[in-house]
C-alpha cells in the first residue's frame, strides 16, 4: 500500500480512536484478617481506575503496636519463618528489576545518560503496566517510556513495542529513511533503528510483528513523500507525531481485514483496551517529555546545599487538572458541560482524560457495533475481554484523544536523575518524597535539617515523634536498585516514615483477586543523568 493511499484511509478514520474493554470485578463482602483500614473502592465496570490513597492501606498505630506485642511472643521457629518470609519479600520485589549501564561514548557522541534502573510490581494478573528503553541508532538520544494499561494489558503491550519506533523514525533524516526503504524493496536486512534494553520477562506480540513493520514502513513512506522532512523532525515534533500516528494506526488495524484470526483478535483487543503513556527523549542538550494520561515524569535536582528538590516535567491529565477539564468541556456542546466528566471520570467511567486506544470513547456507536458484530460469528467476545457496553451520555464522540502534552527542560549540572512512573507509584508517593528517596539512595547521605525554633517548643511526646521520623530517614537502604527502593518504600512506609516490614509483607501477600483492591500495578524507571555534559550558565 502506498503512503498516499494509506494516508487517505487514515484521514477517513482519524475521528476514531480507542477505548477500554470492560473488566468486571467480583464484589467482596467479607475480608478476613486484612490489616488495612479500607480496600480501594472498585468501580463497577473499570476496576483499573479506582482511586488509590496511601492511607487506605496503612496500618493504624494500634495495629502496629498489637503486632509488635505478638512478635515478642514468637518462638525461635516462628522467628525463623518470619526471616524466611523476608527472603520471599525480596524475591518478589526484585524479580522484575533491571539495571543497565550506558557507555559514556558510544562511537557517535557522548551520552546524556549514565545508567538506568527499572522495576515493576504487579497488582493485576497479568500486570497491565509496561515499560520501554532504547537508544536511537539512526539519530541521537535515548528514549524511555512507561505505559499504564486499563481494561486489560493489550493496548499497553502494543504501545510499548511500537511507540519508540515511531518516534525514532520521525526523527530520522530523509537520507536514512531512503536507505531503509531501499533495503525493504531489495529484500536486504534493514539497518537497526533502536538498540532495545529488554528485561528477560518482557513479552512481544510475535504474531503481529509483520503488521507492525508494515505500518511503520507506511509511516516512513509518508515522511519520504513530505517535502519538509529533509533533516528529520525535532524531538518534540517527532513525539507529537508518533503518539497521534500510532493511535490512528491502532484504530485502523481494528477496522480493516487482517491475514489471520489471531492477528485480528489482537488488533481488536488493543483498540478496545487503553493505556496512558509518558515518554522521555534524553539528548545531550536537554529532555523532552511527551505525556498523555496520568503517568508522570519528575526530575531530581540536587541544590547547592546538598538537599533534593523535585521538578515535574509532566502534568497529570485527570479531573484534578482544571486546565485539562476545560479543554475537554470546550470540545463538546454546552449542554454536555455537566456530563462530560462526572464523579471525576470521563463520562463517569474513565479516570485518565487522554489515552491510546479506548475506542469506546472515540468511535461512533455504529462503528463500534459493526466491528463487534463482525466478530461474533467466529470469536467469543468474552474470551477477548470485550463486552457490549456504551458509556452514558455518549452524544458527540470522540470524547478522548491521545494528543500528548510536551515539555522541554534544558539540562543543568544540578539535574541528577529522572523518575518515570505509572500512577500506581504516584498514588503512594509524592514528587518530593520520591526524589528524596532516590537522591538519598544515590548519595548515601541522609540530610537532616536542623531542629527549627518551632520544633524546639514541642512537647515531649511530639519531640519523640519527630525523633522517630528523623531516625526513619537515616535508615540504610535494602536495595541497590533505586526503582526497587521506591517500590519497597511506596508499599512499606509506616507512620513515621520508617520501613514497616509487617505492612510490606501483608501488601505483597494479598491473594490475586484482592491485591488490585488495595494497590495498583507499579512501574518505576530511574534514569541517572550525565550532569558533566551540562555547563553552568554565565551572565
Amino acid at each position: 500500500m502506498s503512503g498516499r493511499v494509506c494516508a487517505s484511509i487514515l484521514q477517513r478514520a482519524s475521528c476514531y480512536t480507542l477505548t477500554l474493554p470492560i473488566s468486571t470485578v467480583s464484589q467482596y463482602t467479607h475480608f478476613e484478617a486484612l490489616p488495612f483500614s479500607q480496600p480501594r473502592p472498585a468501580h463497577p465496570h473499570f476496576s483499573s481506575w479506582g482511586p488509590s490513597r496511601a492511607e487506605q492501606v496503612g496500618f493504624s498505630l494500634q495495629e502496629q503496636g498489637n503486632w509488635s506485642q505478638r512478635r515478642q511472643h514468637l518462638s525461635t521457629r516462628q522467628d525463623l519463618d518470619f526471616q524466611l518470609n523476608q527472603v520471599q519479600i525480596n524475591n518478589i520485589l526484585r524479580s522484575n528489576e533491571q539495571t543497565v549501564s550506558v557507555p559514556e561514548f558510544d562511537g557517535r557522541g557522548l551520552s546524556a545518560v549514565r545508567k538506568f534502573e527499572s522495576n515493576q510490581l504487579a497488582a493485576n494478573t497479568p500486570n497491565e503496566d509496561r515499560r520501554s528503553a532504547a537508544t536511537c541508532l539512526q539519530s541521537k538520544g535515548m528514549l524511555f517510556g512507561v505505559f499504564d494499561g486499563h481494561g486489560g494489558w493489550a493496548c499497553a503491550q502494543a504501545v510499548s513495542e511500537r511507540l519508540l519506533y515511531y518516534t525514532a523514525v520521525a526523527m530520522m533524516p530523509k537520507q536514512i529513511l531512503e536507505e531503509l526503504e531501499k533495503c525493504m524493496e531489495d529484500g536486504r536486512p534493514v539497518p537497526p533503528i533502536l538498540q532495545w534494553y529488554k528485561h528477560h520477562t518482557d513479552f512481544n506480540y510475535r504474531e503481529s510483528a509483520s503488521l507492525y513493520i508494515d505500518q511503520l514502513r507506511v509511516f516512513w513512506q509518508e515522511l519520504l513523500d513530505s517535502e519538509e522532512h529533509d533533516e528529520g523532525m525535532s524531538p518534540p515534533d517527532a513525539l507529537d507525531r508518533a503518539f497521534k500516528r500510532l493511535d490512528a494506526d491502532i484504530s485502523l488495524e481494528a477496522q480493516v481485514p487482517l491475514s489471520n484470526d489471531l492477528m485480528k483478535s489482537t488488533a481488536i483487543q488493543v483498540a478496545f483496551a487503553g493505556c496512558t503513556a509518558s515518554v522521555a527523549h534524553i539528548g545531550t542538550e536537554g529532555i523532552h517529555v511527551a505525556n498523555a494520561g496520568d503517568c508522570r515524569v519528575v526530575l531530581g535536582v540536587q541544590e547547592e546545599d546538598g538537599s533534593w528538590s523535585a521538578l515535574p516535567l509532566s502534568q497529570d491529565h485527570n479531573s484534578q487538572n482544571e486546565a485539562e477539564m476545560e479543554r475537554i468541556r470546550a470540545q463538546h456542546p454546552p449542554s454536555e458541560r455537566d456530563t462530560v466528566v462526572t464523579d471525576d471520570r470521563l463520562l463517569g467511567v474513565l479516570m485518565p482524560l487522554r489515552a491510546f486506544g479506548d475506542v469506546r470513547f472515540k468511535w461512533s456507536h455504529e462503528l463500534q457495533q459493526g466491528i463487534l458484530a463482525g466478530l461474533e460469528s467466529g470469536v467469543d467476545l468474552d474470551s477477548l475481554n470485550l463486552y457490549q457496553y456504551t458509556p452514558p451520555n455518549y452524544f458527540t464522540p470522540p470524547y478522548l484523544d491521545v494528543a500528548p502534552e510536551i515539555t522541554y527542560h534544558k539540562l543543568r549540572p544540578k539535574d541528577r536523575f529522572l523518575i518515570l512512573g505509572t500512577d500506581g507509584l504516584w498514588d503512594e508517593l509524592g514528587n518530593e518524597e520520591a526524589v528524596r528517596l532516590v537522591g538519598e539512595h544515590l548519595s548515601g547521605v541522609h540530610l537532616q535539617a536542623p531542629v527549627s525554633p518551632s520544633e524546639r517548643q514541642l512537647k515531649l511526646g511530639q519531640m519523640h515523634e519527630l525523633l522517630l521520623k528523623r531516625r526513619a530517614r537515616a535508615s540504610p537502604a535494602l536495595d541497590t536498585n533505586a526503582a526497587t527502593h521506591l517500590i519497597r518504600r511506596a508499599l512499606g512506609t509506616g507512620e513515621y516514615g520508617e520501613l514497616c516490614q509487617e505492612r510490606l509483607a501483608s501488601m505483597l501477600a494479598l491473594p490475586e483477586d484482592l491485591a488490585r483492591m488495595y494497590r495498583d500495578d507499579i512501574t518505576a524507571t530511574v534514569v541517572y543523568l550525565n550532569s558533566n555534559l551540562a555547563r553552568p550558565q554565565h551572565g
